[in-house]
């Protein structure tokens, strides 16, 4: 949450910032189904090499690598960042995967999950204690899960690995104070090397399909650190910019928009089973959502009778 109050201005602006930052990471599927052509973990690799290619740019453009450098100085920090680029790691590998083999549906239920998740998780890690409202929404989601399970016969490990990776990715980046860009560079540089070494061994050896990729794909494949750095500078921008509650309602546009595209530009089936089950997800949103509204409003009251 900001320290300071900020003008009309600043906070429009933050708005913006959140919306152009979920909005991209939202339009996601969109480029990795260019890139349909690379097998998931190829382009994983690709994205881990020229992520940290490009956080060492902005870094340097930036003059920030003395921040940078301090956080890894401590052994705790460095072992976190490396937990935590193993898990972003398989997140990714992971999503890549789902859009690229007709899972977007799926994995907008991921996403829509993590909320739920991350509340589960600083609960059990935290201490953090969950209201009646918010115990009631993680229920609604657990029935949700259950009703797919039970219908289908199978389980649905996209939506459920997703929002586990990237809860206890956020857990971890919890327990360590860095900003998004340093943090993305340790991370992506943590797996540098052996995704760097497989791209290298897979092409000299023929077994990559990046030696024969035309002009634009090529040209996709290295635009893949920018189109995963800038959102992440626009989402801190934001951040410094408005409250972390309402900066969290602004993040199911994402989901909301592979589920969109899911239904329409890939035309996934929906069936009656999957709806029961977005719209026992969805209600649990709402009502975590209404909890956290309810909770700021009452923080704010209490601020305000105690300055009179």
């Amino acid at each position: 949450m900001p320290s300071t109050a900020l003008s009309p201005a600043e906070v429009r602006k933050g708005r913006l910032l959140a919306v152009a930052a979920f909005l991209a990471w939202g339009l996601l599927p969109l480029y990795w189904r260019a890139l349909a052509a690379v097998p998931a973990y190829e382009i994983l690799c690709h994205r881990i090499v020229w992520s940290a290619a490009f956080t060492a740019l902005l870094l340097t453009f930036t003059r920030r690598w003395p921040e940078t450098l301090a956080v890894v100085r401590e052994r705790r920090n460095a072992l976190l960042l490396f937990c935590g680029s193993l898990l972003i790691s398989v997140n990714w590998l992971i999503y890549i995967w789902s859009v690229n083999n007709g899972h977007v549906l799926e994995s907008s239920l991921g996403y829509y999950l993590t909320p739920l998740v991350n509340a589960c998780l600083g609960m059990l890690f935290l201490g953090e204690r969950l209201r009646g409202r918010q115990l009631l929404a993680v229920a609604l989601a657990g029935i949700g899960v259950l009703n797919l399970i039970v219908s289908y016969g199978a389980f649905p490990w996209v939506a459920l690995s997703l929002a586990a990776t990237f809860g206890a990715y956020g857990l971890l980046r919890k327990k360590v104070q860095v900003k998004p860009i340093p943090g993305l560079f340790w991370e992506t540089l943590g797996v540098t090397l052996p995704a760097f070494a497989w791209l290298a061994w897979a092409g000299l050896s023929g077994n990559a399909a990046y030696p024969a990729l035309d002009g634009p794909t090529w040209t996709l494949l290295a635009c893949v650190g920018a189109v995963t750095a800038l959102p992440l500078l626009w989402f801190a921008g934001a951040a410094s910019r408005m409250r972390l509650t309402t900066l969290g309602l602004f993040q199911y546009i994402a989901p909301t928009c592979y589920f969109l595209l899911g239904l329409t530009v890939f035309g996934e089936s929906f069936s009656p089973a999957k709806a029961v089950t977005f719209l026992l997800i969805w209600s649990g949103i709402a009502l975590y959502s209404a909890e956290g509204l309810m909770a700021l409003r009452t923080a704010r009251r209490a601020a305000g009778n105690h300055g009179r």
